[in-house]
């Protein structure tokens, strides 16, 4: 009788327990200061914490398949979402949740005048010492832009200046120290007012690369409390801070 009960109190600790753990959401880092936002007001509206775990979508994806324990995946490639669920990783086939867009980005003391056309893209290319962009084999970001280089027709005279970020973030970051003369940046990070107030930055026309189709799911046997901010995340209230941070609506 005593040692059925205190199984039973065992396991409803273990339920709280886990109900109220927080959820460790894997993000994409393009999505660093708006989420960081979303996760700040679900805190003030719900009370609850969001873990926050920031890098390159392939990276992430790759420690997702190798038993990570991350709650919500939110990838800036719908493809990694879409090879867990066809693994059996995830809830479901996940949501789109926004399509990102890419920018040339400098320091404001730099001294090469960015342009989104070929001549003065060229122009860029020949002056500068340095281009950072994020790593094209495990970040959709670095990705892109690869794709708009080789779409303007510069991939060549570029590639020997080219220096690769682990993930967007540090691409960016690459330009703001001045360890990059610019960057191509995620449009989310530059009009930040933490990254705004330290660069200038061009917008790439999106149809110069692929769409930057971004997706999430939630991870099978995960936290509850996951459910509950995967919700949050779709409610009018998150989708309008990632407008305000430059992400197109899907």
């Amino acid at each position: 009788m005593i040692k059925s009960i205190f199984l039973s109190l065992l396991a409803l600790y273990g339920a709280i327990s886990i109900a109220q753990t927080a959820p460790t959401v894997a993000a994409a880092s393009d999505l660093k200061f708006a989420l960081e936002e979303i996760a700040a007001s679900y805190k003030a509206d719900k009370g609850q914490d969001v873990k926050l775990v920031f890098g390159s979508s392939g990276v992430l994806w790759q420690q997702i398949k190798n038993g990570a324990p991350f709650s919500l995946f939110m990838s800036a490639d719908e493809a990694y979402v879409d090879d867990l669920n066809k693994n059996g990783l995830t809830v479901d086939k996940g949501s789109l949740y926004a399509i990102g867009r890419i920018v040339l980005l400098e320091k404001k003391s730099g001294s090469i005048k960015l342009s989104s056309d070929k001549e003065g893209l060229i122009r860029a290319i020949r002056e500068a010492r340095k281009i950072a962009i994020a790593n094209p084999d495990h970040a959709p970001y670095g990705r892109a832009a690869k794709e708009y280089l080789i779409s303007m027709g510069v991939w060549d005279q570029a590639q020997a200046k080219l220096v690769f970020g682990e993930n967007i973030s540090q691409a960016t970051t690459f330009a703001l120290t001045g360890s990059a003369d610019f960057a191509i940046s995620a449009l989310s990070l530059a009009i930040s007012p933490q990254v705004q107030s330290q660069s200038n930055s061009v917008l790439i026309p999106d149809h110069l690369h692929k769409p930057l189709r971004q997706k999430m799911a939630l991870i099978k046997n995960t936290a509850p409390s996951a459910k509950d901010f995967y919700l949050y995340l779709q409610e009018p209230k998150s989708k309008q801070v990632m407008v305000r941070y430059g992400f197109v609506a899907p």
